[in-house]
């Protein structure tokens, strides 16, 4: 399907929830004067047109030059979309209730519309003021996760326990950031205090699961000098997810998309100073113990396999501890477990826990979860974990609701669990 058919889907759906939470407007503004009513039903329409011109110019914008523009369009065309299906909700309700009690009335023969002395229902005010209330909550929700959400870094630590590792290895400390996606970000300041966070950690090792920019190389020139402070004493190792490879943009020859993936590898090697496994791996030694680091290029069940697992796990055999790094968690349950049970720990990003959710306590739910199985967090079958973390930045909404931006530390501790 091309990209204009979909956009005229997107924008027929939008028309049609516009038309229906209009209706909700129209009984909340049946007791405003004529002025009132009518300047509110001119804003509506207004905000409306607003939201779907942004979404028919948002391709046309570069995601270089005007970030800030295109976040500002999807927030707006988010809040928009968002306040008006909770309204349409609302008003869906509304029209049950009233076509439940004329069925009601028509089965029991009673002329009356409510039980005898009781108020009848005004479709006015219970669709109006429902409409309403119910609009407000992802207005503000949605506008508090652009403000707040968006860049309110978390420190997630973890303690994995690992029978086989080496002695002089007990008590490492690795820090995890993925899916930095650049091209989306329009706070400086922000951005370099979620690094300030991590090295606050003081971690011993870094690694960097990929996604470091939306669609080109080019969108992350701004924020090297912030990323490149990223230092650890064991190294900052880093591997590509399926937005590095530039699949997602419109080449004019396939010379220019080779050469912007050339570029990612310079960047990465070179600018940031990681050390960026394609499909291999490094011997980590301290003190003569060593375990073992591969880094895996992009391989998902639904994107880009570009990934070599025979290739990257050639030479770990020995290792007596392998850590895997590998964008995309679907690849763990899909050949890891199934062709690489010695694989100790996995280390993922890619889903961002859909930018939106809830966890509270033992609860947790978000949208990811209907995607993938291994959503957000640490997962563990039998000897093997994998940790999929929920992603440093954003990509389309420009916020996150519920779902903040995560910094991963993990403890890797020599024995087994406590009981």
């Amino acid at each position: 399907m091309s990209r204009i058919v979909v956009l005229l889907v997107v924008l027929g759906l939008a028309l049609l929830v516009d038309i229906y939470a209009f209706q909700g407007l129209r009984a909340l503004a049946r007791s405003w004067s004529d002025g009132w009513r009518t300047g509110a039903y001119i804003v509506y329409w207004v905000l409306a047109a607003l939201a779907w011109l942004g979404l028919v110019m948002y391709g046309r914008l570069s995601a270089e030059e005007y970030r800030g523009l295109r976040a500002f369009i999807v927030a707006g065309f988010s809040i928009n979309l968002m306040a008006k299906l909770f309204a349409g909700v609302a008003l869906l309700i509304g029209d049950a209730v009233r076509v439940v009690q004329w069925v009601m009335q028509r089965v029991s023969n009673d002329p009356t519309p409510v039980a005898q002395g009781a108020k009848a229902i005004s479709r006015s005010e219970f669709m109006g003021q429902a409409a309403a209330i119910a609009a407000a909550v992802p207005t503000f929700s949605i506008t508090f996760g652009i403000l707040s959400g968006a860049h309110d870094y978390r420190v997630r630590k973890h303690t994995v326990y690992l029978p086989n590792l080496p002695k002089s290895f007990d008590g490492i400390r690795i820090a995890q950031v993925s899916d930095i996606h650049s091209g989306s970000f329009f706070n400086k300041r922000a951005v370099q205090g979620g690094v300030d966070m991590l090295l606050g950690e003081k971690p011993d090792l870094v690694f960097f699961t990929g996604d470091l920019v939306n669609e080109q190389t080019s969108e992350v020139k701004d924020y090297t000098e912030i990323f490149s402070k990223l230092k650890a004493p064991l190294g900052v190792y880093s591997t590509l997810g399926n937005h590095d490879y530039g699949d997602y943009r419109q080449w004019p020859s396939e010379q220019a998309k080779a050469k912007n993936l050339e570029d990612m590898h310079r960047v990465v090697r070179d600018t940031l100073g990681y050390d960026l496994l394609l499909n291999e791996n490094r011997t980590l030694t301290v003190d003569g113990e060593s375990i073992a680091l591969i880094g895996l290029e992009n391989w998902g069940t639904r994107f880009s396999k570009y990934g070599d697992m025979v290739k990257a796990y050639a030479g770990t055999e020995e290792a007596p501890v392998k850590l895997l790094l590998s964008h995309d968690p679907s690849h763990w349950d899909a050949q890891v477990r199934k062709e690489f049970p010695d694989i100790d720990v996995m280390f993922s990003g890619h889903t961002h826990g859909a930018q939106f959710g809830v966890e509270v306590g033992d609860f947790r739910w978000s949208p990811s979860q209907y995607f993938y199985k291994q959503w957000a967090g640490l997962y563990q079958e039998g000897n093997q974990y994998l940790y999929v973390n929920r992603g440093y930045g954003y990509i389309g909404f420009p916020g996150r609701v519920g779902m903040p931006p995560e910094i991963t530390i993990m403890e890797l501790k020599r024995g087994n669990p406590p009981v």
